[in-house]
């Protein structure tokens, strides 16, 4: 019972990238581009 569940679960899992969850053109990225936030790794 318990290996047909876990089967059942593995079939309903996907891998999404954020990548491709966040449009080409928005205005988070055109951000990321601009500015080096490398120094934050530093401050934390």
């Amino acid at each position: 019972m318990y290996r047909k569940k876990n089967r059942e679960l593995q079939s309903q899992i996907q891998f999404i990238s954020l990548e491709d969850l966040v449009p080409k053109d928005h205005i988070l990225r055109a951000i990321d581009r601009a500015i080096d936030f490398s120094f934050i790794y530093d401050e934390v």
